[in-house]
């Protein structure tokens, strides 16, 4: 039963500050979801960083890796959400704008785990 609530929490409190991450920041911009983009991104370094802890330290347990990466940042990422908005940036013509996220989501998203990798070399 521990698992489901480490999971049960993290998943919560990533999704929490996500919701509260897309409201602040998605009407910036016209045909371009700035807010799932910050949190895809920050989402993307946040596992990596702690995957990369957890590979080179090995001081991180399967209960603290089951909230922080399977909750916090299952909670915390929205590729759910990305891929529904890149469909309808698709559906209304907006063919530059749907390119544009896609290359830059995708990228940046590895990018990032890469970053937080080398990242937690450093600590």
């Amino acid at each position: 039963m521990k698992p489901f609530l480490l999971v049960f929490l993290g998943g919560g409190l990533g999704s929490v500050l996500r919701y509260i991450i897309s409201k602040t920041f998605n009407s910036y911009f016209q045909n371009f979801y700035l807010g799932t983009f910050i949190v895809n991104i920050v989402g993307c370094l946040c596992i990596g960083f702690i995957l990369g802890l957890s590979l080179k330290n090995d001081y991180l347990s399967k209960q603290h890796l089951l909230l922080l990466v399977t909750g916090f940042c299952g909670g915390f990422t929205t590729f759910s959400a990305f891929a529904f908005e890149e469909y309808s940036l698709l559906k209304s013509g907006a063919l530059f704008h749907f390119s544009l996220y896609l290359i830059a989501s995708v990228i940046t998203g590895i990018l990032a785990v890469v970053a937080g990798v080398w990242g937690s070399k450093f600590l």
